[in-house]
């Protein structure tokens, strides 16, 4: 679960930080040389940094707990087929070794032959399987992160929030941030509504 909860983590920063960054580069674009306009800019830009809480984010985002539980489902079956298919090839080993006495010479070579295609085989399925599953979860993960975008540019272009950041408490990027500042409740509630009728409109 530990390595879930860093993937959702890396995805959810990830996401957070490329809306700010947008966000920030259109601010950079206005220039002033009047001293007040630019105190003034500079109270009303640290009023509009808000952050959000990415574990709590990765843990109540509806659409990412579907994506994990999938993923995790994948992999558990991939595991469960691996595993049946290692401990039959390991009864055939056994089996060979308890035989290969009363067996000629070259009934032990083609049995050999005949073992050492199979663990080949199961290595390739092995090496198959995680290429399969690293595509599904860059996949579905890259899927999470556009959502999550997409969304933060609308909610802060519609709040007038300049800078939007993120914090973990399994990763500090911030040690400390007023709670006034957090919009977590707020996003994982947009991000919900904008799930559920997403998934109603399928329907």
């Amino acid at each position: 679960m530990n390595t879930w909860t860093k993937l959702a983590t890396t995805v959810v920063a990830a996401a957070l930080l490329a809306s700010c960054n947008q966000n920030g580069d259109k601010k950079a674009t206005t220039s002033t040389n009047d001293s007040t306009a630019v105190a003034s800019s500079t109270s009303a830009t640290t009023e509009k940094i808000v952050y959000v809480n990415s574990d709590t984010l990765a843990e109540k985002y509806e659409y990412y707990k579907e994506i994990r539980t999938k993923l995790e489902a994948k992999v558990k079956k991939a595991q469960t087929d691996l595993q049946s298919k290692g401990q039959a090839f390991q009864r055939e080993v056994a089996d060979y070794q308890q035989k290969m006495n009363t067996m000629s010479a070259s009934e032990r070579q083609a049995t050999e032959e005949r073992l050492a295609r199979k663990q080949d085989e199961l290595g390739r399925l092995d090496q198959n399987a995680s290429s399969s599953l690293a595509q599904d979860e860059a996949t579905e993960f890259g899927n999470v992160y556009t959502a999550i975008t997409e969304y933060l540019k609308k909610h802060a272009s519609d709040h007038g929030y300049t800078l939007v950041l993120t914090y973990s408490q399994k990763n500090p990027s911030v040690l400390y941030a007023d709670s006034k500042l957090d919009i977590t409740k707020q996003v994982v509630d947009g991000l919900n509504a904008d799930y559920k009728k997403k998934n109603a409109d399928k329907k």
